[in-house]
């Protein structure tokens, strides 16, 4: 007797197919691995595609439209709206982020045989961008989302350990991939359009924000001009990125350039680059330290838990802007080919796609999987601190 597939729901996306942010990658990813082996709905966001992009499916995955924004303070409706469509027409709901999880008690008090999952993402409450409301507003949302999920996923051991310490409850550790993307030759159409890229460069892209340590990365590489710096993001987004960019877009040696979207441009300038600078101090594992990683670049990594974990210690880290100072004017006597290796090889152990989706797999079977044992490290004393 053939069974029927399981309907699987994904909640909390810009959508697919994806053209930015982890979360899309991910749904992405999910869809291509699993699509044969789950009817799958995945929600999109008709404020960030055109009607004539909105399309019923997509590789075997149903599109659902919610004529609400993705972004920030709207997110919270736009999952929730997703969550009672889902809880109808889906058998087990993946939700990504904790913004709309206030609706979850409901949800099991009315649908009780479906199986909610819930990746938490980094510790979003303990973000520099909210105000004080909304960063209670989003740890409650998270405190919500740990009691009444089926399953939690955490995307780093830190955060993993983090929901253990506070809320005494397991999850499942399950990191993002990185092997959507290939290290590219920069084209002469490239190299005309960037022709600092004929040099040596160190690179970074990430989202403008302060937990990013933008400003920090800046007046390090400001401060010497052997290295130039091309750095890519949404400067145009936020008063922060304003500022920074009209304060160091002067400088010859450093190139602030706005978001790009084409995946073979993004890949020639990053794959190419001397080194990869990665300055966040917040989330878990970061999707474009892992692509980095995965491009066999060496790293010099803002020196915080999560980075240390996704890394295994094998980059190199700084806290300070002095600290990035130093490993800047020394950066030819660190052995980058050697560390480059050894993250590239961390890499292909545990960041593909297809090691991703079977984990994601398994929960939304209702398999049993072992228990990822609790690393041996403290948690940030910050951390410890908001815990107590």
């Amino acid at each position: 007797m053939k069974h029927s597939k399981i309907k699987l729901g994904i909640i909390g996306t810009v959508g697919v197919p994806a053209r930015y942010g982890g979360f899309e990658t991910l749904a992405h990813q999910l869809v291509e691995h699993l699509n044969q082996q789950y009817q799958i709905t995945v929600y999109n966001s008709t404020k960030h595609y055109s009607s004539e992009e909105r399309v019923p499916t997509w590789n075997g995955a149903k599109i659902k439209y919610i004529p609400v924004s993705a972004n920030g303070v709207y997110s919270i409706f736009y999952d929730i709206i997703s969550m009672m469509h889902a809880i109808i027409f889906s058998e087990v709901l993946l939700i990504l982020g904790v913004s709309g999880c206030l609706l979850l008690p409901i949800l099991k008090l009315l649908f009780p045989f479906r199986r909610i999952i819930v990746n938490v993402d980094g510790l979003e409450w303990r973000r520099a961008k909210w105000g004080k409301h909304a960063k209670l507003f989003l740890l409650w949302s998270e405190k919500v989302a740990v009691w009444c999920a089926d399953e939690i996923i955490a995307d780093n051991a830190a955060i993993q350990k983090y929901i253990l310490v506070r809320y005494k409850k397991p999850s499942r550790l399950i990191e993002y991939g990185a092997d959507h993307n290939s290290a590219e030759p920069i084209q002469k159409s490239t190299i005309e359009k960037f022709p600092f890229l004929q040099s040596d460069y160190a690179f970074k892209v990430a989202r403008i924000e302060p937990e990013n340590n933008i400003h920090l990365i800046l007046k390090a590489f400001a401060k010497q001009t052997s290295l130039p710096l091309v750095l890519v993001g949404n400067w145009k987004n936020s008063a922060y990125g304003t500022a920074l960019q009209d304060e160091f877009n002067l400088l010859p040696h450093l190139h602030l350039l706005d978001p790009i979207y084409e995946s073979s441009l993004l890949n020639q300038l990053r794959s190419n680059a001397k080194v990869y600078i990665h300055g966040h101090s917040e989330g878990g594992t970061n999707p474009s330290l892992v692509e980095a990683m995965y491009l066999k670049l060496p790293i010099l990594s803002f020196d915080i838990i999560y980075n240390r974990v996704t890394t295994e210690n094998k980059g190199f880290y700084f806290e300070t802007e002095k600290e990035l100072e130093l490993l800047l004017e020394n950066l030819d006597g660190l052995n980058l080919n050697k560390t480059a290796d050894r993250l590239e090889r961390v890499a292909h152990r545990r960041y593909l796609w297809s090691v991703i989706a079977n984990k994601y797999s398994l929960l939304v079977q209702g398999s049993s999987q072992a228990e990822t044992p609790i690393f041996d490290f403290e948690l940030p004393l910050k951390l410890q601190k908001a815990i107590a």
